[in-house]
């Protein structure tokens, strides 16, 4: 039976578009979606609009054929295996939310996305309830991520891979406090590169709320189910490196995107989203190093094989 690879799905503020529609569309790629293969909600970030095509994310990253010449366009669901005709190719959400504008009106807007995103969830799992329902996430997708899990119930979300988050800590700590967000896995990707965006965030969103940082700042020492991945350590990447995923060193001193850009960094996301690496062993891990005195920030210094 052939596959539907890929549902594209917008909303409008805290309302999924065409609800009827997508429910349909996500009723006939579940049936044709293997038994315990990942279902992947893709969420881009700032400055991208679905209602504006020519900065619309179904053209860009979230497309399995990218329409515009634009060295940050690598597809998304392509690198993720679909396409692949594998047998447990994964079904890809493609999420479009309203990112133009200001930073901090997006800011904001991605709070909303974050109802829709739950509502979006809530159906899957209404047709497929036994599934926990990934997120792959970029930028201010992160937030409307994180967003989401206060209106979820526990179990929903299964793991996320947020990839240079543009959050608060303070935020995203109250949003874990929930039954939804103390069952989630998190993969925290961050990188030296994107420093300059990560001040720039707490400049402009937090300049009165002293202490507080950006998720850049890593989340591990706080949370049990939050797991910090710095692609410029060392050790993470010899970590990773074991582990068949090879990430060269950044080529650069300021990128966003290099977080999904840089090679290695997608087959290690997809062995994520396929559950073939243990986060049970990674925060075991982690605990290790925070009672080794090695500082709050955990490394991924160890090799993932349990």
């Amino acid at each position: 039976m052939a596959k539907m690879p890929l549902v594209r799905v917008n909303v409008e503020g805290d309302r999924l578009t065409a609800p009827e529609q997508v429910q349909g569309e996500l009723h006939a790629a579940l049936t044709r979606t293997s038994p315990g293969a990942p279902v992947v909600v893709m969420i881009h970030g700032y400055k991208f609009s679905p209602a504006f095509e020519p900065h619309s994310p179904h053209s860009h990253i979230l497309s399995l054929s990218p329409a515009r010449d634009d060295w940050k366009a690598l597809s998304w669901p392509r690198a993720l295996g679909l396409g692949s005709d594998a047998k447990d190719e994964p079904l890809c959400i493609a999420f479009g939310w309203e990112a133009r504008g200001s930073l901090w009106h997006a800011y904001e807007r991605a709070a909303k996305a974050g109802r829709a995103l739950a509502a979006l969830i809530v159906l899957v799992r209404r047709l497929r309830p036994e599934i926990s329902v990934d997120v792959l996430a970029h930028s201010l997708g992160c937030r409307v991520a994180l967003s989401a899990l206060p209106h979820l119930p526990a179990r929903s979300m299964g793991r996320a891979v947020l990839m240079a988050p543009a959050e608060l800590r303070s935020r995203a700590i109250a949003r874990l406090d929930s039954v939804a967000g103390r069952s989630v896995e998190v993969l925290s990707i961050t990188s030296r590169e994107n420093g300059v965006y990560d001040r720039l965030l707490e400049w402009l969103l937090a300049p009165l709320r002293f202490g507080d940082r950006s998720l850049g700042a890593g989340l591990s020492h706080l949370a049990d189910n939050w797991i910090d991945v710095n692609i410029d350590h060392r050790d993470t990447r010899a970590a990773l490196a074991s582990c068949g995923f090879p990430v060269p060193a950044s080529d650069k001193r300021i990128c966003h995107w290099s977080v999904y850009l840089r090679p290695g960094l997608f087959p290690f996301y997809r062995a994520v989203l396929h559950r073939k690496i243990p986060l049970n062993t990674l925060r075991q891990q982690k605990r290790e190093v925070s009672q080794a005195g090695a500082g709050p920030r955990f490394r991924l210094p160890l090799p993932f094989a349990s």
